[in-house]
């Protein structure tokens, strides 16, 4: 891929790169409508209840057949991914990591075809999706940078009496993780590669609703040289599999990345019987602020981004809009104008900017969301309806929406993972950091601002883990490993270390202090 894409470079616009992916869409369609198995110590596994995953681009293209995995399959996976464990850890983090490299430039050899059948499974434009797989590839490379850098965490320590002391950091063992459907491969790929470098063996379980990434993520692991024994895939129900494998007392470290009341259940559950470590990644209701100063363009460029790109399906989507009164006016006519000019339809073509939303369940959501901002006294500012007509017809296909609710809306307080961006005026810096903090979330948070006093108030005062400042490309969004770390506070996340960063390793491994004494 001669022309590197990121979430930051959307506007890149490469006849090369249109030309190659438009062919990979054309050999995608050939491709799709697979019956996949469940994979269980390399054994594929067909003879289970399918479900049938359809495009939300178009219903009559049916993206595979999907195994729904038993009880059974996990209690399996498990097993033989704890006798495999000590084998893995032995490899040695340098085998281990020089595998991660090759499965790299497997994948990236493969960018288009698998961002071509991305594109199709999840409705993502072509630079979205490629963004995924590109970012996917970028896990590789700075986790294993990372792993080289610390000289695989094992640190000499102080002695006395002629002892030596080391503090070696560990695996944990078995490794869960559970990913969702908005960003398949990235979200499955990345922790689950953390986990693999760092020596766990993997059980993972993806969304029925983007399993395809992962299966494909098995195969480059596959070809690379991963073990049958390192990497279990188990698509199914998360309440039957999901459940299974959250609360197996044969796991010693989770991975979630979804929504909070399902992640706060595993938080609060998976430890019943001992401690172990819960990544989770819980959503966001993420503020931006838009003071006097602002350059108001760039403002309302990076507000379209983030709250747009991906039909708003992102963690990190910008949710909320404050803007100071002198300039709110000015801010939303240009962003009202700025959202006519979005194209809806078909992402695999070049002319559309916005897909779909995942299913018809996002399209009642987003009914529901307009509904209750005209009926508790709100306006719709913009877009707001869902659409059904000629090539929208058998797809999941909305516009996207500009609201200003009622100060005590919902609307204003529930993560919608909609197209949906609500805005309201404020007296200034002070009153937009008092309403951006008023929420259980604390993922993303933007800032556009050409005084600098504003700027460093705002980033001492934001709660929030991932923080941007006048930035077009994304008010909220587009973090990328080794630039930006990716992590929520308060209800957004567990850990504190966030994804593509210097310490997100860490937590997949303990320490053990060694003390040898010679005689």
């Amino acid at each position: 891929m001669s022309v590197k894409i990121t979430y930051a470079t959307m506007s890149a616009d490469n006849q090369e790169l249109n030309q190659a992916f438009e062919a990979a869409v054309e050999r995608a369609r050939g491709s799709l409508g697979q019956t996949h198995g469940v994979i269980v110590n390399g054994e594929v596994r067909t003879d289970r209840d399918l479900h049938t995953e359809v495009s939300p681009i178009d219903s009559e293209i049916v993206i595979g057949h999907y195994a729904q995995g038993t009880t059974d399959d996990v209690d399996e996976a498990v097993a033989a991914a704890r006798a495999f464990q000590p084998e893995w850890e032995a490899w040695g983090w340098e085998r281990r990591r020089d595998l991660m490299l090759r499965a790299a430039d497997i994948m990236e050899e493969r960018i288009y075809d698998i961002s071509a059948r991305l594109s199709f499974e999840i409705g993502k434009n072509r630079l979205e999706s490629l963004g995924d797989v590109a970012e996917t590839i970028e896990f590789f490379r700075y986790y294993a940078k990372q792993i080289t850098q610390h000289e695989g965490f094992i640190i000499r320590m102080g002695s006395q009496s002629g002892e030596e002391n080391l503090s070696v950091l560990r695996p944990w063992g078995v490794w869960a993780v559970v990913s969702p459907f908005n960003f398949p491969m990235a979200l499955a790929a990345g922790p689950s590669i953390g986990a693999l470098l760092t020596g766990n063996t993997v059980v993972l379980k993806p969304s029925n609703s983007g399993a395809l990434m992962a299966f494909d993520f098995y195969e480059v692991m596959k070809e690379a040289g991963l073990p049958a024994e390192a990497l279990h895939v188990i698509s199914g129900r998360g309440s039957v599999v999901g459940d299974h494998l959250t609360h197996h007392d044969g796991v010693d470290g989770i991975t979630f990345t979804g929504s909070y009341d399902v992640g706060m259940g595993i938080y609060r559950t998976a430890n019943e019987s001992r401690p172990k470590p819960v990544v989770a990644e819980m959503g966001g209701k993420n503020p931006v602020i838009v003071t006097a100063s602002a350059d108001i363009d760039t403002a309302v460029e990076g507000v379209t981004r983030a709250a747009f790109g991906l039909s708003g399906q992102k963690c990190s989507a910008t949710s909320r809009v404050y803007v100071e009164e002198s300039v709110y006016d000015d801010f939303v006519d240009r962003l009202v104008k700025r959202a006519s000019e979005i194209t809806v339809g078909d992402p695999t073509k070049s002319e559309n900017w916005m897909g779909p939303v995942i299913d018809q369940g996002a399209v009642a959501r987003y009914q529901r969301a307009i509904d209750e901002v005209e009926a508790g006294g709100g306006e719709v500012l913009y877009g707001g309806s869902v659409l059904t007509d000629g090539e929208y017809a058998r797809g999941n296909f909305v516009e996207p929406a500009i609201v200003a609710p009622a100060e005590d809306s919902w609307v204003w307080r529930e993560e919608l993972f909609l197209p949906v961006v609500a805005v309201a005026p404020v007296s200034g810096l002070d009153e937009g950091l008092e309403r951006s903090n008023d929420t259980i979330f604390g993922l993303t948070a933007g800032l556009f601002s050409r005084d600098e006093q504003e700027i460093e108030k705002w980033f001492a005062r934001i709660e929030a883990g991932t923080t941007y400042v006048n930035r077009a490309a994304g008010a909220t969004t587009g973090a990328w490993p080794d630039i930006q770390s990716f992590g929520g506070w308060k209800s957004s996340g567990t850990s504190g270390a966030g994804g593509g960063g210097p310490w997100y390793l860490r937590q997949y491994m303990r320490e053990q202090s060694r003390t040898l004494f010679r005689g």
